[in-house]
């Protein structure tokens, strides 16, 4: 039996779809979910459906049982989540759990210091009490989404330019569906031992080749600012951004900046058995009708 948390999210569902097109039967799948009333699709696959919260020890254990694999799909939330993704590890290995895959975060630093600590740490923590539990583990590390580009670049790109504080900062970010298409096909491969792979476009990319790119669609130059954190924050929150989201964007920014998101040796093509969308087949793909 295959255990999906998180399965009425983008990414999620988007595991669960890939699993079932690729002929494993709805009987063996097992979602758990805050709100049945969502999970209504997936019951009419026939799905087995059932309640649990990571804030609710033992729904998170009823639901767990007579799991094999369980695809446990990180928290959404930002407070408290390394308390409750350490108590869906406890959970996991009280339902006596034979192997937990966890969605974690690529990076290239475990320390405290790292501009992107402040999404990190929990996904550090996670990570060590997985393995500490005796489970068989396997750490999925994926890089940020290309579908978070539209968000940074904002609705006007191709008047205002990119604007973001990256530097000359290479990353390697990848699409969400392939992602989930990846941790899919390592749900349904044989395993054996403790695997960590590295979810990341297999080419890295800057900020100014995302404005170079979109100048080719556009048919007109598009700058590229690489601003100050403050100059940066400054300009969403006046635009209307809470400020939380402002932060929240600048830190994976910096986090750029500072060659956090390099894709490095990235195991994604070999997961998907094809190459990954490139961040220009992304971009085409988006702006190309502009």
């Amino acid at each position: 039996m295959i255990t999906v948390t998180g399965a009425t999210g983008q990414f999620g569902g988007g595991v669960i779809e890939n699993l079932l097109q690729k002929g494993l039967a709805p009987s063996q799948i097992t979602v758990m979910v805050r709100n049945e009333e969502k999970a209504q699709s997936l019951k009419a696959k026939g799905v087995n459906v059932k309640l649990g919260n990571y804030n609710d020890h033992g729904s998170m254990v009823e639901a767990f049982k007579g799991t094999d694999k369980l695809l446990f799909v990180s928290s959404s939330e930002m407070q408290n989540r390394s308390q409750q993704q350490v108590g869906v590890v406890k959970a996991a290995q009280e339902a006596g759990v034979k192997h937990i895959l966890y969605t974690s975060i690529q990076r290239q630093s475990d320390s405290a210091d790292s501009p992107i600590a402040f999404v990190a740490n929990d996904h550090i923590a996670t990570e060590n009490a997985i393995k500490e539990s005796g489970m068989q583990y396997t750490m999925l590390r994926n890089n940020l989404y290309f579908d978070i580009l539209p968000w940074i670049l904002g609705e006007k790109v191709f008047e205002t330019g990119v604007f973001y504080p990256a530097q000359d900062g290479k990353v390697g970010f990848a699409l969400r569906s392939d992602m989930a298409e990846a941790a899919a096909n390592v749900l349904l491969a044989d395993q054996e031992g403790n695997n960590e792979f590295n979810i990341s476009s297999p080419s890295s990319f800057t900020f100014a080749d995302v404005a170079q790119h979109l100048s080719a669609i556009a048919g007109k130059p598009v700058s590229y600012y690489s601003p100050s954190v403050e100059e940066y924050i400054q300009a969403l929150t006046a635009g209307g951004a809470p400020q939380e989201v402002s932060g929240f964007l600048a830190g994976f920014g910096v986090g750029a900046a500072s060659g956090e998101f390099v894709p490095g040796d990235s195991d994604l093509p070999q997961l998907l058995g094809r190459e990954p969308i490139s961040y220009k087949a992304f971009l085409d793909g988006v702006y190309g009708q502009k």
